[in-house]
């Protein structure tokens, strides 16, 4: 969900009880993407799947059918029909397969009276059977999640990311907490796992991550082997353009979805960026764009070492530097903004900096893409609302687009969790009967 960025309350609307059936654009293939997963097997000899994720809205009929339960259902299935576009024969064969795979549930509770025959069954997204684990890497934090298909957070924890002498014991360290996690569902059936992670994602779920000292880190494999799960890996950024795309295409797409285009812009304690266009996340085949070492111009509290860079200036860590600079008693950024809730104008001061600064980035960068919707995302937008007039003033000011259509993400402290959750979900949205055949 998101709002404009110059809404200052904080209050949501109630969505109307009923809400009127979106219809699903189907976006044009783009044929860039590797579908097929991996596969290996364990020192066991046992098969795993290292999937790369699509981070799209599929064409597939089954995942148009499968998009249409989780937004519209229950429905029926002549509704489906004219929501897909799909034919009324290519709906029946559809619903018949997913309800099968157990994907889909029948709703004869809400049959009209005197109906005969199941196409008069409504249908709907089944959340009570199935479970998705997502895993985000992050610099100093790891959240370990479950998602059912409806992409909500059904349980949550968090651990400090672990510091190991190499990525692999690292990895193993986050593998064994997800797996001791698992088993608090053991009534559910776990389908796929999802890993979102800062850094340049290869094929078969190699990672970089210059900030984590990552070189090629077997990050698909080492998951896949410690869950005993088909697991996708994805740059952490693209991710939580997914996660607006994809789980809630609504809030970012415009009528006609595959024609509009949204700019991802990140920021917490690094920033980043993803530009979704025609109903995809674009990946780069060289990674995800670097931003990290973009000029920070113009700071006079952020910055005290003089980098001239925009993450060490408006990072979580950079931040702290900064208060701790000013001698403000804090030890992270969570102290910073406590005092600064409190009226403390010297934190107030720093964080309205770091706004600025963020804006101005947000603007450049909006200008080179010149995207129908810019997504802000990340708790240094989120954590402290009072400075979102400073983003938008910052904007405003030096983008030369009057008017952009700039909107912050509500997932606030649980982005992270979403992303991973779309990653996590996104083999099961893409194709789910494939999803469903690699994990027997």
């Amino acid at each position: 969900m998101t709002a404009t960025i110059d809404h200052r309350s904080t209050a949501t609307v109630p969505a109307p009880a009923r809400p009127a059936p979106p219809r699903i654009s189907r976006p044009r293939p783009t044929g860039s993407r590797v579908s097929s997963p991996r596969t290996t097997r364990t020192q066991g000899g046992r098969p795993i799947h290292v999937a790369t994720p699509q981070l799209e809205l599929s064409t597939k009929p089954a995942a148009l059918v499968l998009r249409t339960a989780r937004l519209s259902g229950p429905l029926f299935r002549d509704e489906a029909a004219e929501l897909t576009g799909l034919s009324i024969s290519t709906v029946n064969r559809q619903v018949g397969t997913l309800l099968k795979a157990g994907l889909l549930r029948e709703r004869a509770d809400l049959a009209p009276a005197g109906a005969i025959g199941r196409p008069r069954l409504p249908f709907e997204l089944n959340v009570a059977d199935y479970l998705t684990l997502g895993i985000h890497i992050g610099f100093k934090v790891t959240s370990i999640t479950t998602h059912d298909l409806l992409h909500r957070v059904v349980g949550a924890i968090q651990i400090p990311t672990p510091v190991a002498e190499s990525p692999e014991q690292t990895l193993t360290a986050i593998g064994d907490s997800a797996r001791r996690f698992l088993g608090r569902w053991n009534n559910r059936r776990i389908l796929w796992a999802g890993v979102a992670v800062g850094g340049r994602v290869a094929s078969g779920g190699f990672v970089d991550h210059p900030r984590l000292g990552w070189t090629n880190a077997p990050v698909g494999r080492i998951i896949a082997e410690s869950v005993g799960l088909p697991v996708s890996v994805a740059s952490h950024v693209e991710a939580m353009a997914a996660a607006e795309l994809v789980v809630n295409p609504g809030t970012v797409t415009d009528d006609d979805s595959q024609r509009a285009s949204f700019l991802y812009f990140y920021a917490r304690e690094m920033v980043g960026i993803a530009f979704s266009v025609d109903g995809t996340v674009h990946t780069p085949a060289a990674g995800p764009p670097v931003i990290g070492h973009f000029p920070a111009a113009g700071t006079t509290l952020l910055d005290p070492n003089r980098t001239g860079r925009l993450e060490p200036a408006v990072s979580d860590t950079g931040v702290v530097e900064a208060a701790q600079s000013l001698n403000l008693p804090v030890e992270d950024v969570d102290g910073v903004i406590a005092l600064a809730r409190a009226g403390d104008p010297t934190a107030q001061a720093l964080l309205e900096e770091r706004a600025e600064v963020l804006g101005r980035t947000v603007a450049l960068i909006a200008d080179i893409f010149n995207p129908d919707h810019v997504i802000l995302g990340g708790q240094a937008f989120t954590d402290y609302p009072s400075t979102l007039p400073a983003v938008a003033a910052a904007i405003r000011g030096t983008s030369v687009v009057a008017n952009r259509d700039v909107r912050v993400s509500h997932s606030g402290a649980s982005v992270q969790q979403q992303a991973a959750g779309a990653v996590s979900l996104d083999a099961v949205y893409s194709d789910p009967i494939a999803a469903l055949a690699a994990t027997e």
